[in-house]
């Protein structure tokens, strides 16, 4: 059985993004995300117009892999250096606001659940979701590169 671990990251939370954007109507950007930014660390908002489904299909990811997993630690993935000018750089997290929505969305969707002080960790339909996502993105591999055939999981 193919797992989210068992395909390149890159490319599940592509398909993943495609497939919330499509098919889960929780999942929407609320009207100040196409002016909002990601981060006290970049100076300008996202230039991809879908990237509130990336972000999605990333958070959800994450989720899985290294869940349970709070909004700090999701601020800390997420965050960059900041550019002081003549002072050195330091590390600062991403706003916290656009990864809180999207983990309530996807909590509405049923895709994540709370775990009692500890984050959010993965609900049964989130696990599925991502699995069949990764099942597909497998066969989709195979075809353009068959010699991953032989790491399909049994």
């Amino acid at each position: 059985m193919i797992t989210p671990y068992d395909v390149p990251a890159s490319k599940l939370i592509e398909k993943l993004a495609k497939y919330l954007k499509d098919n889960v109507d929780e999942v929407q950007p609320p009207a100040w995300a196409i002016v909002a930014k990601t981060g006290s660390h970049v100076e300008k908002q996202p230039q991809n117009p879908s990237w509130w489904y990336v972000r999605s299909a990333s958070i959800l990811r994450k989720v899985y892999v290294h869940g349970p997993i709070g909004l700090e630690k999701l601020r800390a993935d997420y965050g960059g250096r900041k550019d002081f000018g003549t002072k050195p750089e330091h590390a600062v997290k991403a706003a916290g606001n656009n990864i809180r929505k999207i983990l309530q969305q996807l909590e509405a969707a049923g895709l994540v659940q709370k775990a009692n002080a500890k984050g959010r960790i993965m609900a049964p339909k989130g696990r599925k979701l991502l699995k069949e996502v990764a099942e597909d993105l497998h066969k989709d591999l195979i075809k353009d590169f068959p010699e991953l055939k032989k790491y399909q999981g049994e």
